[in-house]
């Protein structure tokens, strides 16, 4: 084990149950449907605006930034909703978007504009897509341990990203099914608190996760963080059953526990509970934002077009924003540094920062 992975010490807990606007469950997010927010007409033509401006100054997709991509009256918006998702129920949904008028390169700088009018966007994977796409690759991430989850159809587990906030896009939706679904960190907290109490001490345990092959240099292929951690009165989660478990390959990886693996379970269960989670039908042109700090996401199965070009189809963005939490130190060895305005993503010898137009892979030599 190298110096800079020694083992962190377990995290204080909670006294007892979390509260704030953060510890919801569905039942609460169905009488206040704030989190939604519909577009007006002059915001879109702000946006349509800025995006067009991009164009004929010919700059790239990477290049855009909040001063090139003026939202006057929509930017003072989209502050506000960054504020709700970081300081209130931690997410957000943005309808009305009229996706069938743009190209997808158009949709993409609409996109990446708002996204940087929440904060600075980050590398999603080693080779270094600051704009990700969602899509069925055919990654067999399930028995590779080296491919990534949003490379691949079907469901996905609850789990967190390695950022602040996620930005999702829908350009294409699938045929049937493929809903979001998110859950309150603090809910699964305070949920295995009445099940499990025995358990809850895991939680804030460190244990070991697999980089799943994008290591940064001078680092091992593993990192150790607890799954919640309770730092300056405020719940911090990062959770992945797949990137927990698949550490067990790497030799010098204790074993988990009988309670550790009983707790990933029960994590899993209490998220999945109907009474627990918010199920949101992603329609094209929806955009979605999540604190992955307070906030679990996973997607629900799907059945897809047999048509290539109407299968369903997002556009990711990892957001740091600029008024961000503070974070444990822990989350140093994922997040390279827990600055605020200055962290998260993924960045490997030979990351090199782009937003390519394809969903791309590392055996590309395209740089977009």
């Amino acid at each position: 084990m190298s110096e800079a992975m020694a083992l962190p010490g377990v995290s204080p807990m909670p006294d007892g149950p979390i509260e704030g606007p953060a510890a919801w469950r569905r039942a609460d997010m169905e009488t206040d449907t704030s989190w939604r927010y519909s577009l007006s007409d002059s915001e879109i033509r702000e946006l349509d605006d800025a995006m067009r401006s991009t164009m004929a100054q010919g700059l790239g997709i990477i290049e855009i930034n909040s001063a090139n991509f003026p939202l006057p009256r929509l930017g003072d918006r989209l502050r506000q909703l960054r504020g709700e998702v970081l300081h209130g129920r931690g997410f957000s949904l943005i309808q009305g978007l009229p996706i069938g008028a743009y190209s997808k390169e158009e949709a993409a700088r609409v996109f990446f504009g708002i996204g940087a009018h929440m904060g600075s966007l980050r590398s999603q994977n080693a080779e270094g897509h600051v704009l990700g796409h969602v899509c069925d690759l055919s990654h067999d991430y399930k028995n590779d341990a080296d491919l990534r989850a949003y490379r691949a159809a079907g469901p996905l587990r609850f789990h967190t990203d390695s950022v602040d906030i996620v930005g999702l896009f829908c350009l294409r939706a699938a045929m049937r099914g493929g809903e979001s679904k998110i859950v309150s960190a603090a809910t699964i907290h305070n949920e295995m608190l009445k099940r499990r109490p025995d358990l809850v001490p895991e939680l804030y345990r460190p244990i070991h996760r697999d980089r799943r092959g994008e290591v940064p240099e001078g680092k091992d292929p593993w990192w150790i963080m607890p799954i919640f951690q309770w730092y300056e009165g405020r719940i911090n989660s990062h959770f992945s059953k797949v990137y927990i478990k698949s550490a067990e390959r790497f030799p010098e990886v204790p074993r988990f526990s009988k309670a550790q693996l009983e707790t990933f379970d029960l994590i899993e269960e209490i998220a999945e509970d109907p009474l627990n989670h918010v199920s949101i039908e992603f329609k094209e042109g929806d955009l979605q934002f999540i604190h992955n700090h307070e906030i679990l996401h996973s997607r629900g199965d799907y059945r897809d077009w047999d048509d290539p070009d109407r299968r369903r189809y997002l556009l990711r963005l990892w957001i740091c924003p600029p008024n961000g939490r503070p974070l444990p130190p822990a989350y140093a060895e994922r997040y390279g540094s827990t600055v605020i305005g200055d962290r998260g993503g993924i960045v490997c010898p030979g990351t090199e920062f782009r937003a390519p137009m394809e969903p791309i892979t590392r055996t590309d030599d395209d740089h977009g």
